[in-house]
């Protein structure tokens, strides 16, 4: 099934490593059954990464059992919706590649605040 990115062109890989998406297959696609929604692909800062901490979602540190080797400043990854809506309430937002973000993060976000914080 194609899915469709906030341009309403097909959705492309946000990354491939570190492995990222909610079902692991590089994309922040979204098939109904996410409730973590992660669907807003990112160039993780490290601004960002400590926000996300404090909020209870530690993305920093390794976890091996997992294959999660812990996310660094610059790495790109599928964030839940309402916690970059959250983070640019609070003027942390980290910057988002909008061909890799689903059209679902839409319901959470503007496009306007997505273009603004679009990733060069």
């Amino acid at each position: 099934m194609q899915q469709t990115n906030v341009l309403g062109t097909e959705l492309q890989p946000c990354s491939l490593d570190p492995l990222t998406g909610y079902y692991r297959t590089g994309c922040c696609e979204q098939r109904g059954d996410d409730p973590g929604m992660h669907v807003v692909c990112c160039r993780v800062t490290d601004d960002f990464l400590a926000f996300s901490k404090e909020r209870g979602n530690d993305l920093t540190t390794p976890m091996p059992q997992y294959g999660f080797a812990g996310l660094r400043d610059g790495d790109r990854w599928c964030v839940c919706a309402d916690r970059w809506a959250e983070a640019l309430a609070a003027g942390r937002a980290c910057p988002v590649v909008l061909e890799c973000t689903h059209v679902s993060a839409l319901e959470y976000v503007d496009l306007a605040d997505l273009r603004a914080h679009a990733a060069g």
